[in-house]
């Protein structure tokens, strides 16, 4: 009688800066694949998650927001293993930028695609308190300047850059695209 055994993996870290040069992999008994945020170990069963660093802002119909980046994927051609979506604040992400980009000033997005396949696996990390800002100086709303920066930073996986003018126009245009399906579905 055979009989299934446990998985024997390595447990490969999955964020910015962390790699085979600074990391020893150990030998553990898995029941699947995992991977590891800087907030908790998770299954990779769930494709897009949201993490928050703390709850000053309430993201709703989560579902549908998950469903619409589902789409937008498959639209782009690009399949998805894991994407992390990290809530956190201003103090946090500058660290991070400084960390890993060695860039000196506030964003309000970073998108670390750490794919090692043709499946995409990414950490995208969002500053509430940079959307806030962008929301007042855009005369937005801040449920919608969330859902730009989510789907910016979707964009961004999908290798829609915003460094020259020609490319912030077209990612505009993505964004304005997929910002009216996220419209239409909370309309529903």
């Amino acid at each position: 009688m055979e009989t299934s055994s446990p998985l024997n993996a390595k447990i490969t870290a999955s964020w910015p800066g962390f790699n085979s040069d600074n990391f020893t992999p150990q030998i553990y008994t898995l029941d699947g694949p995992l991977f590891f945020t800087i907030f908790e170990i998770m299954p990779a069963s769930h494709t897009i998650r949201f993490f928050f660093e703390n709850k000053s802002v309430s993201l709703r119909d989560r579902t549908q927001l998950k469903k619409i980046l589902l789409s937008l994927f498959k639209k782009e051609g690009k399949r998805i293993e894991s994407i992390n979506y990290i809530f956190c604040s201003d103090k946090r992400l500058l660290e991070i930028n400084r960390q890993f980009l060695k860039h000196d000033y506030y964003t309000d997005i970073i998108t670390f695609d750490l794919s090692g396949s043709n499946r995409l696996c990414a950490e995208i990390y969002i500053s509430l308190e940079r959307v806030r800002e962008n929301a007042k100086t855009h005369k937005t709303t801040l449920k919608s300047e969330l859902h730009r920066v989510i789907l910016h930073g979707a964009l961004h996986l999908c290798g829609y850059g915003d460094k020259t003018r020609a490319e912030i126009l077209v990612m505009r245009e993505k964004e304005k695209q997929y910002l009216r399906a996220v419209e239409k579905s909370a309309q529903r």
